[in-house]
């Protein structure tokens, strides 16, 4: 990918046309003709293509695809695409990227893109003997998996090491749980794990005298783990009605709650994952598998938790940080085939997994500080309610500046309902104020 130049602070930026916003994305990343087609919708994923890809395919279904801006990672600036239907989620992402500004940004790092595949033994008399077997012929074990892979090899990438657990109770028995480590470089994994453990599935039967069942990589990658931080003035939280140290000290009380409540943590974790979803998305990733991930990342105490953490530093800054796996790749999968993934991918300019893994971190976290801070501060209803009654009038038929006139009535009213919507559509229709 190719360094980009200029600044991701693009004041006016939500005031300009969707073609505007379009330029400044294709003159920041230097996109094609064919690239900017590629995220203007039509021309994002042929039927053709789509029938490649999956089965049974009837057509391609659109998400909005937005861009937020301010992001400021690493010492580096970035305009990160986002594919998503709810309102807000991109405005509250890039507000809150403003005021991380204010303090440097965010600092991202990412552990190695190590996958776990796991192999299920069963029928093994001597759980400790086959371990011990199982463990002895390690260097074997990692050559086998090794050889479906060459050029994963010659990457850097290959399996690294084996781990093995005994299970003496379950519903079926006892049985031994292999995991092998693999370094699977820019790919998510699951493609390469999974056909390195076909491959070694034999070699490990015979070693531990017992037949495999399963053999598929683990969405619980927890040895891929993605971390980001933010360090925000105090000031630069307040505004009108609120002062800055008041706010901060609202957004840490709102996120105690996430640490405690299993309750709360979910509805926390999911505004967490608004935002990695829609970058998931927007590049081809498999957001299913993320999810999968960073909720049980989040139980791995044994109770359901915040994936961030919110704190004061004295009276003077405003400190959060998140951690969770990340398992993403920017080569293979969709991420390969489908245009408009690609031409995102070019747009946000990473060089590696690893550095998709820290933007999407910075921005999952970017969207925990504006949902905690709209709720300790300004109530969820204000920015949210005025996107959400958009579509409630779109919904209730409303077109064109009829759109922007309904929804008004709808927010001033405090009734942002479809059955409302559908009165105040008929009576300004009819010329009725």
């Amino acid at each position: 990918m190719q360094e980009h130049h200029g600044t991701s602070r693009i004041p006016g930026f939500y005031e300009m046309s969707a073609e505007e916003r379009l330029a400044v994305a294709r003159a920041f990343a230097d996109l094609s003709p064919a690239e900017t087609a590629a995220l203007q919708g039509p021309e994002g994923l042929s039927l053709p293509q789509a029938e490649q890809m999956v089965e049974n395919v009837v057509g391609v279904f659109g998400l909005p695809l937005g861009i937020a801006t301010n992001f400021a990672i690493n010492g580096r600036d970035y305009l990160i695409p986002m594919a998503v239907e709810e309102p807000s989620v991109i405005a509250g992402a890039s507000y809150a990227a403003r005021l991380a500004r204010e303090g440097g940004g965010f600092r991202a790092e990412s552990d190695p893109p190590l996958m776990i595949g796991q192999l299920q033994v069963l029928g093994v008399s001597d759980l400790d003997g086959a371990r011990d077997r199982i463990l002895s012929a390690r260097d074997d074990i990692l050559r086998r998996a090794g050889e479906p892979d060459p050029l994963l090899r010659q990457l850097g990438g290959g399996p690294r090491d084996i781990e093995v657990r005994l299970v003496g109770d379950t519903p079926v028995g006892p049985m031994i749980v292999v995991h092998i480590l693999f370094d699977v470089r820019d790919v998510m994994g699951a493609n390469v794990v999974n056909t390195a453990l076909e491959a070694v599935a034999p070699l490990v039967a015979e070693v531990a005298g017992g037949r495999v069942n399963l053999r598929i990589l683990s969405n619980l990658a927890d040895r891929r783990v993605a971390r980001a931080t933010t360090r925000i003035p105090v000031e630069a939280l307040g505004h009108e009605e609120y002062g800055g140290l008041e706010t901060a000290r609202g957004i840490v009380e709102a996120w105690a709650m996430a640490e405690v409540d299993p309750y709360r943590a979910a509805t926390h974790n999911k505004g967490i994952m608004n935002g990695i979803d829609a970058v998931a998305i927007a590049t081809g990733n498999d957001w299913r598998a993320i999810e999968a991930g960073a909720h049980a990342y989040a139980a791995r105490s044994g109770r359901y938790t915040s994936l961030s953490t919110w704190s004061l530093e004295g009276e003077a800054y405003l400190v959060g940080s998140l951690s969770l796996p990340l398992a993403v790749g920017t080569v293979g999968g969709a991420t390969r085939v489908h245009p408009a993934a690609r031409a995102a991918l070019k747009l946000l300019g990473v060089k590696s997994a690893a550095e998709l893994a820290q933007v999407m971190a910075a921005v999952g976290l970017a969207q925990n500080l504006a949902a905690l801070r709209a709720l300790a501060a300004e109530g969820i209803q204000r920015g949210h309610m005025a996107l959400h009654a958009r579509q409630v009038a779109m919904a209730a038929g409303a077109t064109g500046d009829l759109i922007t006139r309904v929804a008004e009535r709808l927010v001033r009213e405090r009734a942002v309902r479809l059955d409302r919507a559908q009165e105040v559509l008929r009576e300004l229709e009819q010329g009725r104020p």
